[in-house]
């Protein structure tokens, strides 16, 4: 090992440390939890440092993939956190409906209301999320929601990114430390292209239908009656094998798409924000 590992390493635990102390001192917390690779560290680390005080708060809507709710779920039980699911209806809001370049505001501030009801009547001082120190120099109206609401950001007080947030989450046995990045399903659509039920459905179906054929990292980009698809650079030689092309023209058409088009530039995360 050299000096400059030892020092990262050091680094990265004098980061944990702080990030536990930040915890320890906010009280009864809880945690606006999505089940992706950030939000799950932060909860098993509010766990470590809190126990029975922490709570995981889940809102289910129609731009979370039913998997992923039942991931978050399973993730929840895994650390040991009480977990509640809250319905809600991000599509009813007409501000996000419309699909503005601060979209993202309208669905963040609906997750900390929500948040901040429960907290207040269940008795809970504090509400954190799982923004990171990359997520800092990205494209994050919920940001500003965050602020409104007085969410903390433990990970970035920590001075903790996603690389850190991996490895850390490595060591402890978290099997989110691999887990690629898994934005709402309104993030498939260009700013301006109106959302609803129906057409978050049908993104849904059609990247359902890329899991079942193998695939891990991707995005379905919705174009009208085009499924614009964006697979990693490793795995997009496969869909072009002629057995795995006809099922992935097939099955996607079958969500609800007429053409079905792969992107070869490949997977891009946030290709659609402003600048990409």
């Amino acid at each position: 090992m050299t000096r400059l590992d030892t020092a990262a390493e050091h680094g990265t635990a004098e980061r944990l440390l702080r990030m536990r102390e930040v915890l320890r001192g906010l009280g009864r917390t809880i945690v606006a939890f999505s089940g992706g690779v950030d939000s799950t560290f932060v909860l098993r680390i509010a766990r470590d440092e809190l126990g029975d005080g922490v709570l995981a708060l889940t809102t289910s809507s129609a731009s979370m993939p039913a998997h992923e709710l039942e991931e978050a779920r399973a993730l929840a039980a895994d650390v040991g956190a009480r977990h509640l699911v809250v319905a809600t209806d991000e599509v009813a809001i007409a501000g996000y409906a419309k699909n503005p370049i601060d979209r993202c505001w309208f669905c963040k501030d609906n997750l900390y209301r929500i948040c901040r009801e429960h907290a207040a009547s269940l008795g809970f001082e504090s509400i954190v999320d799982g923004v990171n120190l990359d997520d800092l120099g990205d494209h994050r109206p919920g940001l500003a929601a965050a602020a409104e609401q007085s969410v903390r950001h433990p990970l970035v007080e920590a001075g903790l990114g996603k690389a850190a947030i991996r490895e850390l989450s490595r060591e402890m046995g978290l099997r989110t430390h691999d887990k690629p990045a898994a934005p709402c399903l309104a993030s498939r659509f260009p700013y301006g292209t109106a959302i609803t039920h129906e057409r978050l459905h049908r993104v849904e179906r059609a990247e359902n239908a890329l899991r079942s054929l193998g695939f891990r990292e991707f995005r379905v980009r919705f174009e009208d009656d085009v499924a614009r698809l964006e697979i990693a650079a490793d795995e997009i030689a496969r869909a072009f094998a002629p057995e795995v092309r006809r099922a992935i023209a097939d099955r996607v058409r079958e969500a609800g798409f007429r053409r079905v088009v792969v992107d070869l530039d490949g997977f891009r995360s946030g290709s659609l924000n402003p600048g990409r």
